[in-house]
């Protein structure tokens, strides 16, 4: 609910803050002193139209803030956050500005927030109900219609349609994307790649292929050069490096202080003998093979040309492969599959049928009892011969319901949103509330009581203050009747001076609501008489709150 506003520089008003509670409070003061500027400014925080003629004579731009508490109800989502500070800049000359927690805002963004928090019934476009898809909802609620049923349905056939439309209906194309797949597939698969390794070991053997005499010559040299084997006699000492180690082992043979060398050296010979013998036997396995370092080469390419067009590597081939075999499947059962979907889909959509038919029953069954009740709270609300009619037209499921009103005798009955007249349409709203109690947690209502008096004015109270209950209701009235059932009033007086015209807001004690009354009641706030009537007003209205 909105539990501050700070207005300034806004209409005659100079400057505003106002804290005030929950259920019922009212607004009221002389006509003229800018009871409706309290309306003005809390539109303009929902997302309301901000006209640069707002703007205070003198002062170079309005500001409207306000801190709305979250969890008393209405539409909020759980997630969101218990305070919420919401502020509008008016500036006399360029574009309005929207913050919301001290973040600059779009006006679509506004609007959607302001949408959760508060809904305005008067002579204001910001009115939830009048939208086609409110009025639908409400419907819906007061009939206790389950949707979702219906919308299992829609999604059903929505996926077999898609489904189907990813199957192709080009048969056609379906026929040329058959041959392309069936192409790679049979390129892929004649490949016969033996794993994603085996580029790699083709190069090895391409490597060893492609210079076989070159790898036997160095071979044989390191096998000479490591065990004397095949090479020249050696003009030194030590032919070889098995020579070398064999006479450094018998040097230090025995000596305990070179036992670690002794064993190490030990050591090194059995490795140097090992390794000749690994470099003769590969060098001897190497043999100039031409034929096959031309196969090896012929295999690198065409693996070459399957990852240039299939992928970076063979893992990305063998994967695509994969992928290119499911939906070869697909394309040569797409007959089968089609009809099975085919299938489906009909079966989907009688489902869906059924299920908007007994939506459009039940909504039509229900809006003539809805009207029925709009109505009948109309005629408590000084509106008895207004006729209230429901419409539920289009195909099933009846998705274009409105709400139509005829004011007076002899008049057909309109849509809401062209009723001339803000009082009488702030009534109906407010008659449509009474029934429909699930709204935004804060209501206001201006001009609702334009044109009625006496028992229908106490009746208009009575009916707000219930609003109150459940709601934080906010109205701007002239009526005393009315403004005797609410919890807290709010008087808007203009004060001037030789230089300006301003308007001051005060919450009123128990006392200064009896002046106030007796003010709108006989235009004598000193009247006795009339004083005592105002006590009378507030004491009845208070007793029937407290029941």
């Amino acid at each position: 609910m909105l539990v501050e506003l700070a207005v300034r520089d806004l209409g005659v008003i100079a400057e505003l803050r106002l804290v005030l509670g929950g259920s019922m409070t009212v607004v009221t003061g002389e006509t003229g002193a800018g009871k409706t500027m309290v309306v003005d400014a809390i539109e303009l925080l929902v997302g309301g139209r901000a006209d640069p003629m707002m703007v205070r004579t003198g002062a170079d731009e309005a500001w409207v803030e306000g801190r709305f508490v979250r969890g008393t109800g209405g539409h909020e989502a759980a997630d969101a956050p218990d305070e919420v500070v919401v502020a509008r800049a008016i500036p006399r000359s360029g574009r309005s500005r929207a913050y919301i927690d001290g973040r600059l805002a779009t006006a679509s963004e506004l609007a959607n927030l302001g949408g959760l928090l508060v809904d305005l019934h008067g002579q204001h476009a910001h009115q939830s109900l009048l939208h086609p898809t409110a009025q639908r909802d409400a419907l819906d609620r007061f009939a206790g219609i389950d949707l979702a049923p219906l919308r299992a349905a829609r999604v059903a056939v929505h996926d077999l349609v898609d489904e189907l439309a990813k199957m192709g209906g080009d048969e056609r194309a379906r026929a040329r994307e058959l041959d392309l797949v069936r192409y790679q597939v049979d390129e892929i698969d004649d490949a016969a790649i033996t794993g994603p390794d085996e580029d790699d070991e083709l190069e090895a053997v391409e490597d060893a292929l492609a210079d076989a005499a070159a790898h036997r010559e160095a071979a044989a040299v390191a096998v000479a050069a490591l065990s004397g084997d095949g090479a020249e006699p050696a003009t030194d000492a030590v032919a070889s490096v098995a020579d070398a180690v064999g006479v450094a082992v018998a040097a230090v043979a025995g000596r305990r202080p070179f036992a670690g060398a002794e064993e190490r050296l030990r050591a090194l010979a059995a490795e140097v003998v090992d390794v000749a013998g690994e470099l003769r036997t590969v060098g001897e396995a190497i043999d100039e093979d031409p034929e096959r370092l031309e196969q090896v080469r012929q295999r690198r390419h065409l693996l070459h040309e399957l990852r240039r067009k299939y992928g970076e590597s063979l893992a990305d081939v063998i994967a695509e492969g994969d992928r290119l075999r499911a939906r070869l499947d697909e394309l040569e059962g797409h007959d089968q599959r089609a009809a099975q979907l085919d299938e489906a889909l009909a079966e989907a959509r009688q489902v869906e049928a059924a299920e908007a038919a007994k939506v459009a029953a039940a909504r039509r069954a229900a809006a003539p009892d809805l009207a029925a009740r709009i109505q009948a709270n109309l005629v408590e609300l000084a509106m008895p011969k207004a006729v209230v009619a429901i419409e539920v037209q289009g195909d099933d499921p009846g998705d274009d319901v409105e709400v139509r009103l005829a004011a007076n005798p002899g008049t057909p009955p309109l849509p809401l949103s062209k009723v001339a007249s803000g009082g009488e349409l702030a009534r109906t709203m407010l008659a449509l509330r009474l029934v429909l109690t699930d709204a935004p947690p804060t209501l206001v209502f201006d001009e609702v009581d334009a044109g009625i008096g006496g028992a229908a004015a106490v009746a208009v109270g009575r009916a707000l203050a219930r609003l109150g209950r459940e709601h934080q209701v906010l109205v701007v009235t002239h009526l005393p009747q009315v403004a005797a059932y609410a919890d807290a009033q709010v008087r808007v007086a203009k004060h001037s001076d030789e230089s300006a015209t301003v308007s001051r807001v005060t919450v009123l004690d128990h006392d200064e609501r009896v002046v106030e009354l007796s003010r709108m009641l006989s235009g004598q706030p000193d009247s006795e008489a009339a004083r005592t009537h105002a006590a009378e007003l507030l004491a009845t209205a208070a007793g029937e709150r407290g029941r």
